[in-house]
């Protein structure tokens, strides 16, 4: 174990570097499974040609993404984080394998049957993601800035390997028979593997490494409750409790409604950057943007722009003199980007590819970008407990934002027919 300095952090951060790996991994296993399924929106536009799979499917994941989230972070507080993050990894898991299961059963034929069945699979999806997105963000706001960093950039990566993978697949199959249910299969197989990884580094590596044990003890000895199997399990019994008689005010701690008063603002960052975000990708993206010369390539090159820039964009805050740390300019240019709706508009409308990829990009980096400077800023000056909180707070607000962008997506097809 590390000892504390004067200020409160371990004077060796012992395992910080393998922290961040496995970080970036199991933020990337958050969205594997799911940017696997919108990756492969494709296959699923020829299978379910009549029911509009891209929106759907991403209609069908939010509400249990929005429900299970809010529940969860009303409870954070006496919630075993352990048991949270362990149950939404091998959700993830699990609902992985079944997409195969579903397929092969229905031959990839397609039919009302298979469509609902997906549609079930991707509520699974949603329901892991509020299990680890607002677990795993939570017990990482109390940690050092760089590991929350790992995971968003993390889970921005998952896009862009997706999307990697659906283009070497698309090539690889294109002129086979079958090619585009074969590479959907290989996809998800991948993915159920990656889930299993990621599964078993967050229950036997990630518990055991010093630094992560240091930041978890501390939050533990300033009241925090939710730790307590995370500590078991990296071999720390119990903590002494002797500081705590003598000072009971020191395991006092704002409520959720306090929190989320006094960071209304990030608050509503985050609700705004995924309501825009939604409201275009992936659906708009997919359906609306017109024949080109790339033909069945073009929305998967803009997908993949889009999930490549906002992976460049989460990294982008490492360089500090670059992370915008204001509250104010946050909310400015977070109201800003709403600017992209008419571009995208008039884009989609008159301008050729070139303009629509460049407009796609910079969606995708002030995506990531911002999210990461909210995220890392916002918890400061917080005791642990308190941090935890509002890291699931302010991912409530995300997963509302893209809730409320999903639904928004539907309005581009006004005046269009269904």
């Amino acid at each position: 174990m590390n000892i504390p300095s004067d200020n409160g952090a371990p004077v060796e951060l012992e395992g910080k570097y393998v922290g961040m790996l496995v970080c970036w991994l199991l933020g990337n296993g958050c969205l594997f499974s799911w940017n696997s399924m919108l990756t492969i929106g494709d296959y699923y536009s020829n299978v379910f040609p009549d029911y509009h799979p891209t929106r759907v499917l991403t209609l069908s994941y939010q509400p249990f993404a929005l429900g299970v989230l809010a529940i969860l972070s009303y409870n954070e507080a006496r919630i075993n984080t352990r048991k949270r993050n362990l149950i939404g990894y091998t959700l993830f898991f699990l609902a992985s394998l079944f997409v195969i299961v579903v397929d092969l059963a229905s031959s990839g034929k397609g039919g009302i049957g298979p469509f609902i069945g997906v549609c079930i699979i991707s509520g699974a999806f949603g329901a892991a993601d509020a299990c680890v997105q607002g677990g795993m963000v939570g017990d990482l706001s109390f940690m050092c800035p760089e590991f929350i960093q790992s995971f968003l950039a993390g889970g921005a990566a998952s896009g862009a390997l997706t999307s990697g993978l659906r283009l070497i697949t698309k090539a690889g199959f294109e002129n086979s028979q079958n090619g585009l249910r074969k590479g959907a299969l290989m996809f998800f197989g991948i993915s159920f593997i990656f889930e299993l990884l990621c599964l078993l580094l967050y229950a036997y590596i990630f518990p055991k490494l010093p630094i992560v044990k240091f930041y978890r003890s501390k939050a533990s000895s300033e009241g925090s409750k939710t730790v307590a199997a995370d500590l078991a399990a990296g071999g720390i019994q119990a903590l002494p409790t002797d500081r705590d008689e003598e000072d009971p005010k020191r395991l006092e701690r704002l409520s959720n409604k306090q929190l989320l008063m006094q960071n209304i603002d990030y608050a509503a960052d985050m609700f705004l950057i995924y309501l825009l975000t939604l409201s275009i990708f992936p659906g708009f993206l997919s359906e609306d943007t017109g024949k080109h010369k790339l033909g069945s390539w073009y929305a998967l090159v803009l997908i993949a722009m889009y999930n490549v820039l906002d992976l460049v964009g989460r990294y982008v805050p490492v360089i500090d003199w670059l992370k915008l740390k204001s509250r104010k300019g946050l909310t400015i240019a977070t109201l800003a980007r709403f600017l992209l709706i008419p571009a995208f508009y008039f884009t989609a409308k008159y301008g050729d590819q070139g303009w629509m990829i460049l407009l796609t990009s910079f969606l995708g980096l002030t995506n990531g970008y911002l999210t990461v400077c909210v995220l890392t800023v916002a918890p400061k000056g917080y005791k642990g407990p308190e941090q935890n909180a509002l890291g699931n707070l302010l991912v409530l607000f995300l997963v509302g934002g893209i809730f409320t962008g999903v639904t928004s997506d539907w309005l581009w097809l006004i005046g269009k027919g269904w």
